[in-house]
């Protein structure tokens, strides 16, 4: 017997594949089968009619700062750039504690479900406390959220030359036995797993030298991924020309971080010589075109990265930069910066589509499992809802519509075969006092009290 059966859909398998009217069925936690109108359905459990909508793969999200919804929108800083905006907040996020730390990722899971992500990867590089990131999986478990968590770290402080301040950062070896103690907690190598680690020193400016090259011997030893921010500011350009001497890129390089391993989110400004090195040496980039545009920092040249060889995911960054957690709209967003770069020809919804879900799941190591719907991959897909006034005329192509038209949510995100949005609203019965406890904790942390 199959637990759920999805009928009536406009189906989007991957890039390569989709039915017009098909059905799809869930079994165990993955998907079972897929059929035209004209094939035999199975029997199901339960049955669910998504007439007229699109069906995809959940998106999947390869950049993401959950505790900074903490911080959202928060108004002396949205003028500021990149490195006036990290000191102007560092400071409020030396107050971040374990509670501070699962309502904000409780917070960011609900918002991300609500926007058609059922997988997220989360650079929590803040630690003034222990085991803020045991707090995050405790959300992630609660909610049944596939989370892939990323132990950041920095090392250099304003009194070494960078900028946090000193309550930010750690020393090498309380990194490092930290990461070796979440790895063999939380980081789960079984198909399907529902929560995995990665290792993601914040930034070649924070981290230092040792703590680079020790995070690549983790990884190899543990078979695990390496993230971190890479070319995403000019300042970031003069920093390390003054400091090593050598480009971000140059530096990433001499580190040992060139591999395929490695994923980093923005790579805004690499040379064209350096990316054709990045792209031969299998690292993965991630764009996060809403918090570049907000933040004035210009954005990733994604179709020029890809015809070079890259994998190039979506992400929704940092919510005190973007200030939402919507991958539908992060999606929307690729595609328009990719038609005002390249042309109206450059760049469709399907294109965006695909980096939002095999493009990601491939920054994740993932593309086996997740960012399809293919019998056996994992039962993480989106019945998505747009309004009939919004989609009045749109007759032609409903993946076209999906982002051409809108605003689009979920009307139904299923997450490891279980249901966690149903019309429109999150499955999460506490959700009102986890906002609640969210409101006190972000005024707290912005000093409002």
């Amino acid at each position: 017997m199959i637990d759920i059966l999805i009928c009536d859909a406009h189906l989007y398998i991957d890039r390569e594949w989709e039915i017009p009217d098909g059905w799809i069925a869930i079994r165990e936690n993955r998907i079972h089968a897929v059929g035209t109108a004209g094939q035999p359905r199975p029997e199901a459990r339960r049955v669910i009619s998504a007439r007229g909508r699109l069906v995809t793969p959940g998106l999947v999200n390869a950049h993401h700062h959950m505790i900074q919804n903490l911080t959202r929108s928060y108004a002396p800083l949205t003028r500021s750039k990149l490195f006036m905006w990290l000191q102007g907040l560092y400071p409020l996020w030396t107050a971040l504690d374990e509670e501070a730390t699962y309502l904000a990722t409780y917070v960011a899971m609900a918002e991300l479900l609500m926007g058609g992500c059922t997988t997220s990867m989360d650079h929590m590089y803040v630690h003034p406390r222990p085991r803020l990131i045991d707090a995050q999986f405790r959300a992630a478990r609660d909610i049944g959220f596939r989370f892939y968590a990323t132990r950041g770290s920095m090392t250099r402080s304003v009194e070494d030359g960078g900028l946090p301040p000193a309550a930010l950062v750690q020393d090498e070896e309380t990194i490092m036995a930290d990461c070796e103690r979440l790895v063999g907690l939380f980081h789960d190598r079984s198909p399907g797993a529902m929560g995995r680690v990665a290792l993601g020193p914040a930034s070649l400016f924070s981290a230092s030298e040792r703590i680079m090259r020790e995070s690549v011997t983790l990884a190899e030893r543990h078979d695990l991924r390496l993230h971190t921010h890479l070319a995403e500011d000019m300042e970031e350009d003069d920093y390390s020309l003054s400091v090593y001497g050598c480009t971000p890129t140059e530096h990433f390089e001499h580190m040992g971080w060139a591999g395929p391993r490695s994923w980093v989110a923005h790579c805004i400004y690499p040379s064209s010589s350096e990316i054709d090195r990045l792209a031969q040496a299998g690292v993965s980039v991630v764009q996060c075109p809403g918090s570049n545009m907000m933040i004035g920092g210009g954005s990733a040249d994604v179709q020029n990265l890809q015809e070079r060889g890259m994998r190039v995911g979506l992400g929704c960054n940092g919510s005190a930069t973007t200030d939402h957690a919507s991958m539908w709209m992060e999606t929307r967003n690729a595609m328009l910066l990719g038609r005002m770069r390249g042309g109206p020809e450059s760049m469709g919804a399907r294109e965006a589509l695909d980096m939002a879900t095999r493009g990601g799941a491939a920054c994740l190591g993932w593309e086996d499992e997740i960012g399809h719907l293919r019998p056996g991959a994992c039962a993480d897909l989106v019945i998505w809802h747009m309004s009939d006034v919004a989609l009045a005329g749109a007759l032609t192509d409903p993946v076209e519509a999906w982002l051409r038209c809108g605003p689009a949510m979920a009307g139904t995100t299923i997450v490891n075969g279980r249901v966690l949005v149903e019309n429109c609203e999150p499955c999460l019965p506490g959700l009102a006092d986890i906002l609640r406890d969210h409101a006190r904790q972000a005024r707290r942390i912005q000093q409002l009290d």
